[in-house]
């Protein structure tokens, strides 16, 4: 009796092996929880494209989710050569991405130029080594222009910057073209609704805010159409 339980137990486990092996090996063996690249036809009909980074993705998500003309904003990769990163990878700095975020917007509800006002008040544009507490090339900061327009926008928009004297030290934000993005692994998207506890200690502690507020003063929020 016992040997028999023994054989049904070992064919059972037999029969698990047959399936489960492969399907673990093709598990382990896989770069999982890794990015998807976004296609224009993933794009909203009547929505323009706006690419920035700004150090965490994470606390680039709220301020252009809460405008009037914003339909959705992505949290992603972009400017690295690996195919599909994870976020262990982008993170680790070996891929030569960014962290950055897809804003897509009607341009009938609001334009680029103020996109960009909105992106500036996000950062610290005279910081090349990372953003407040996350150092290291994958959380800088740039501009990826879409076209020709943006590209001038945002040229302009960082004179415009540098005129104003608001800054001690050279704006070091560039502004290039955009490549490939890839959007994070979902548990990113809209991370400070998912997560509000996590993502509100982790942007107190960041020191971002406090930037800001000493930076821009009276002129951090900007007169635009909420939600």
């Amino acid at each position: 009796m016992k040997r028999k339980k023994w054989l049904i137990i070992a064919g059972v486990l037999v029969i698990i092996g047959i399936f489960a092996i492969p399907e673990a090996y093709a598990y382990l063996t896989k770069r999982n929880y890794e990015s998807e690249a976004i296609t224009q036809e993933q794009v909203p009909e009547g929505y323009q494209v706006a690419t920035f980074a700004g150090g965490c993705f994470w606390c680039m998500e709220p301020p252009f989710e809460k405008l009037k003309g914003i339909q959705e904003v992505v949290s992603g990769y972009t400017g690295g050569d690996t195919k599909n990163p994870s976020y262990k990878e982008v993170s680790s700095g070996g891929t030569g991405h960014v962290e950055a975020v897809q804003v897509y917007y009607d341009p009938e509800v609001i334009s680029y130029e103020q996109l960009l006002q909105v992106f500036w008040r996000q950062i610290n544009p005279t910081d090349d080594e990372g953003q407040f507490v996350d150092r290291g090339f994958q959380y800088t900061t740039g501009i990826f222009y879409h076209n020709e327009e943006q590209k001038q926008a945002a040229m302009e928009s960082k004179q415009k910057l540098a005129e104003s004297d608001r800054f001690e030290s050279e704006i070091v934000t560039p502004v290039q073209q955009a490549e490939e993005f890839y959007r994070a692994e979902e548990y990113h998207q809209d991370y400070y609704k998912k997560n509000k506890v996590r993502y509100d200690f982790y942007r107190g502690n960041s020191g971002r805010d406090d930037y800001l507020e000493d930076t821009w003063g009276s002129d951090r929020e900007l007169d635009l159409p909420k939600k």
